[in-house]
C-alpha cells in the first residue's frame, strides 16, 4: 500500500479512536454525590447534589416515590414546597420548607450520561414532643392511693417520660405505641396519699434528641380529698356580765365545707346572737347564756364537730369570792397557831406530873440508908 494511502486511512481512525477515549473519560470521571439531611418537622431542609467535572449533562432530581421534582433548572412536580436556589457545575441545591414526616425518605441526584449516576440524599424529620399532658384516673382520697398517667402522644424518635418529685425520680410503667411514623409514650405512677400530701407538686418530664438537652415539663400538683376538722378559738379572760363574747370555729377540708352550723347543747341559740359564717357573736352577755356551745361542718368525706364552754361570771360574786379568800388564809394560820400551843402546854405538864413522881419515889430509901 502506499504511504499517502495508509496515511489517509490511519488519520480518521486515529481522530476517532482519540475522541472516543476522551469521551470516555469524561463520561467515566463525571459524578455525583449527595449528602443526608436531619430536621426538625416544620422546618427548612436543603437538599443538596455535588457535581464532578460537569459537562452540561441532564441532572433530574426526584423525590422518595420516584416523582421528578426538577429537570435541570426546571419545575417538573407542582409542589411550591420545593424550590431550585442554586444551580451550577459544581453544586445544585433545592429546599423544601414545611417539612413533615410524610416528606422522609431518600431523594435521588441523577447525572445522565452515557452511564446514568446517581447518588441518594437520605430526608430524616424529627418530631419534638409537645409538653405532655396528665391523666388523672380516679380522685385520690386521704388514707388511698392515686393513678396519674403521663403521656406524650407524638414524637419522632419516641420521647423520654419520668416523674419527679422533691428532685426523685418516681419509678413508674413505660409503654410505647407505634403510629407508623411516630410514637406515643406513657408513664404510669401510683402514688400513696394522705391528706399531708394535699398540693404536693410532682412533675413529668419528656426528654428528646430534637430537644438538645432541654426539657418539656409538666407541673402538677395532688387534690387530695379528706373529712374536715374543726377548732372553736375561745376568747382570753373572764367573762363578765355585760361583756361581748366572739367565736370562730376554724374548719379545714377538702372540699372545704361551705356550710357551718352553730348549736347550744340541750338548749336554744340566744336570740341576740350573730352568726356569719365561721363567726359567732352575742352582745351584752348574762349568765343566761351560760351552756355548751357547738360548732360543726362536713362535707362528702366525713363530720367533725368542736364545744365551747361558757360560764359568765357575776361582778359582785367575783368580789365576794376574792375578799373571802384573805379570812380564809389567816383563819388557818390561827387554827395551827393554837393547836401547837396547846401541844406544847400538854407537854410541859406532862413532863412536870413525870419529875415530881421520880422525887417521891427516891425518899423512902434515903430514910432507910
Amino acid at each position: 500500500m502506499a504511504p499517502r494511502a495508509v496515511w489517509s486511512s490511519c488519520v480518521p481512525l486515529t481522530i476517532a479512536i482519540i475522541t472516543v477515549a476522551c469521551w470516555l473519560r469524561t463520561a467515566c470521571c463525571q459524578a455525583v454525590q449527595a449528602e443526608n439531611v436531619t430536621v426538625l418537622e416544620g422546618g427548612t431542609a436543603q437538599i443538596s447534589c455535588r457535581l464532578q467535572n460537569y459537562d452540561g449533562s441532564i441532572v433530574v432530581i426526584q423525590n422518595p416515590r420516584r416523582q421528578t421534582l426538577f429537570f435541570n433548572g426546571t419545575r417538573a412536580l407542582k409542589d411550591e414546597r420545593f424550590q431550585m436556589v442554586l444551580f451550577t457545575p459544581r453544586l445544585v441545591r433545592i429546599t423544601l420548607t414545611n417539612v413533615s414526616v410524610l416528606d422522609e425518605g431518600g431523594y435521588f441526584c441523577q447525572l445522565y450520561t452515557a452511564a446514568t449516576h446517581h447518588q441518594v440524599a437520605t430526608l430524616s424529620v424529627l418530631v419534638p414532643p409537645e409538653v405532655p399532658s396528665v391523666e388523672v384516673k380516679q380522685v385520690a382520697v386521704e388514707g388511698g392511693e392515686v393513678e396519674l398517667i403521663c403521656v406524650s402522644p407524638r414524637s419522632k424518635p419516641a420521647a423520654s417520660l419520668r416523674w419527679v418529685r422533691n428532685s426523685r425520680e418516681i419509678p413508674g410503667a413505660v409503654s410505647r405505641q407505634d403510629n407508623g411514623k411516630t410514637f406515643s409514650v406513657s408513664n404510669t405512677i401510683h402514688v400513696p396519699v394522705e391528706r399531708k400530701d394535699n398540693g404536693a407538686a410532682l412533675s413529668c418530664e419528656a426528654t428528646h434528641p430534637a430537644l438538645g438537652g432541654q426539657k418539656r415539663i409538666r407541673h402538677y400538683r395532688l387534690d387530695v380529698y379528706f373529712a374536715p376538722t374543726v377548732r372553736i378559738l375561745p376568747p382570753s379572760g373572764i367573762l363578765r356580765e355585760g361583756d361581748s363574747l366572739s367565736l370562730t370555729c376554724s374548719v379545714t377540708g377538702n372540699p372545704l365545707p361551705r356550710d357551718i352550723q352553730w348549736s347550744r347543747i340541750n338548749d336554744t341559740l340566744p336570740e341576740r346572737a350573730e352568726i356569719s359564717g365561721p363567726t359567732f357573736q352575742i352582745s351584752r352577755l348574762s349568765q343566761t347564756h351560760n351552756g355548751t356551745y357547738l360548732c360543726q361542718a362536713q362535707n362528702d368525706y366525713g363530720r367533725a364537730a368542736d364545744h365551747y364552754s361558757l360560764l359568765v361570771y357575776d361582778p359582785g360574786a367575783v368580789v365576794e369570792t376574792h375578799s373571802a379568800v384573805p379570812y380564809a388564809v389567816i383563819g388557818g394560820v390561827l387554827a395551827f397557831l393554837v393547836f401547837t400551843i396547846i401541844c406544847v402546854l400538854i407537854i410541859t405538864i406532862w413532863c412536870s406530873v413525870r419529875q415530881k413522881g421520880s422525887y417521891r419515889t427516891r425518899e423512902p430509901i434515903l430514910a432507910w440508908y
